[in-house]
């Protein structure tokens, strides 16, 4: 009956995208509104930030069982969309109706493919361990298709499809799954790992891949910190981000405040990490500047209370500290692109090992016959990297196959935050 009454409203009051490239001079302004339902936020967030958008700003009002936000969103190179198939994708997503049709609590693993196997790891980070994970699975005659891997807090996670390196369709074989199981669990666990490494095929459904490894890592505890790991390392804590929880006890929400470095794919994180936690968020706005974020949240949890305890006020502090610090590794942003070819990645890997870097992040790719890889990386200590050592593996590599991109380590500290709520205060009041 909830069903056949979620349809109802929808045909009555069908989702709308108004897409503006001439109300602000900056940004292009996507504007949704439609029925309300657990999980919108993030499903809309993410059509955005799949087509490499940043989101600038963001006013958010779900209030009810209507649901209306606003956004401004730039390219990656600051411009406005202005690219008529972008355009038309971002309408044709977000108006049908089959993309609020599932619920999000029953999307759960990756779509299962013919054409690979997915497969999910967890372990205690090291220099040196995705080199050992890719050696292995080449010698398996596993050819890695697309993968990606993050880093945080001494745990490491990554989501990988593979693929049979003679047939190059997904691996079935219930024996030889278990042999890479074996052998991965093996390198993941190191010499003295103090928590289960894990290897899991991924359960059938329909989870998108970063939101997928949020999952993995928060079941990690990747939120806890590792001070024995960071013994050593110099660390401005001022660069950290800045959460604060309070009650709005007016209007009886819970009011999130967040502060930290701006950077792509930062709302998607948040909000994700609010959704999967079961909490909702009733109103919004999210400001970026030049080098910092701010983003400010009304939310109760899905069985319609705030927060109510001190120690769950410390929890969600910590899992959304660790949201926004995942993705957010610094390091010097190595690019690869060359004819893909099996073992490609091994010897990619092998040779940043050799050299001493330590991989913090990575996104692998295979796009019609070439690989496309960027790496995030920095020295074992965690440091920038020495140029003469670049230039070294960008002439073993091929300087042509190399690309030195960017330092995204951080470089400013973020303004003190208050607890002044001055982007979002008055709006009860009115």
């Amino acid at each position: 009956m909830d069903d056949e009454y979620a349809k109802l409203i929808r045909r009555m009051n069908p989702p709308s995208v108004v897409i503006d490239n001439n109300t602000c001079k900056d940004a292009t302004v996507i504007q949704v509104d439609s029925f309300n339902k657990h999980g919108i936020l993030l499903e809309v967030v993410q059509v955005l930030t799949d087509l490499n958008l940043v989101i600038t700003k963001a006013y958010i009002s779900s209030d009810g069982g209507w649901f209306m936000d606003v956004f401004n969103v730039v390219d990656r190179d600051g411009n406005k969309i202005r690219d008529e198939k972008v355009v038309n994708y971002i309408r044709k997503t977000l108006e049908n109706d089959s993309f609020f049709l599932p619920p999000l609590r029953e999307s759960v693993g990756v779509m299962p493919s013919e054409e690979h196997t997915s497969i999910e790891l967890a372990g205690t980070d090291r220099p040196g361990l995705l080199s050992e994970v890719c050696a292995v699975l080449a010698d398996l005659c596993c050819n890695v298709v697309n993968a990606e891997i993050w880093t945080h807090n001494s745990r490491a996670a990554a989501v990988i499809h593979i693929a049979d390196d003679s047939t190059g369709c997904a691996i079935k074989d219930p024996n030889r799954l278990s042999t890479i199981k074996e052998l991965l669990c093996n390198v993941l666990k190191g010499n003295n790992d103090l928590k289960t490494a894990k290897m899991t095929l991924s359960p059938p459904g329909v989870t998108h891949r970063e939101r997928r490894l949020h999952q993995i890592m928060f079941a990690d505890r990747d939120y806890e910190r590792n001070v024995r790991a960071e013994h050593g390392r110099v660390e401005d804590i001022s660069l950290r981000p800045h959460v604060t929880v309070m009650d709005c006890i007016e209007k009886d929400y819970t009011m999130i405040t967040m502060r930290s470095k701006d950077r792509p794919k930062l709302l998607f994180d948040t909000v994700c990490t609010l959704t999967d936690m079961q909490y909702v968020v009733f109103h919004g706005v999210v400001h970026t500047g030049r080098m910092e974020a701010i983003q400010e949240y009304y939310i109760r949890h899905v069985d319609g209370l705030p927060i109510g305890s001190e120690a769950e006020r410390e929890r969600v502090m910590q899992y959304l500290e660790a949201a926004i610090e995942r993705r957010a590794s610094g390091g010097l942003e190595l690019e690869v692109c060359t004819e893909d070819r099996v073992g490609l990645l091994s010897d990619i890997t092998r040779i940043f090992r050799e050299n001493s870097l330590c991989i913090k992040r990575a996104e692998i790719s295979t796009r019609g016959g070439k690989a496309e890889d960027t790496f995030y990386v920095t020295d074992v200590t965690g440091n920038a990297v020495d140029h003469k050592t670049i230039d070294s593996i960008r002439q073993e590599i091929g300087k042509s196959v190399l690309r030195v991109k960017r330092n995204s380590s951080p470089s400013s500290k973020p303004p003190q935050e208050t607890a002044m709520s001055f982007l979002f205060g008055s709006l009860f009041k009115v």
